[in-house]
């Protein structure tokens, strides 16, 4: 398996909460969060940008 390379959320408070991103493939994107960070979730990259649009837009997609 490639090595992945996460990126850290440039919203990510000092301490222990932060959010880790990483592509896997062209279709795929990978979520961890550091108080879990055996846990990931993958999303497709539609659904990501689902996601995305309902952060700017405060919640609702």
């Amino acid at each position: 398996m490639p090595q992945l390379d996460w990126q850290r959320s440039s919203h990510c408070a000092e301490g222990n909460s932060c959010v880790y991103v990483a592509r896997r493939h062209a279709h795929r994107v990978l979520v961890s969060d550091s108080p879990a960070p055996g846990t990931v979730v993958a999303l497709s990259s539609a659904a990501w940008g689902v996601f995305l649009r309902g952060l700017v837009s405060g919640g609702t997609p």
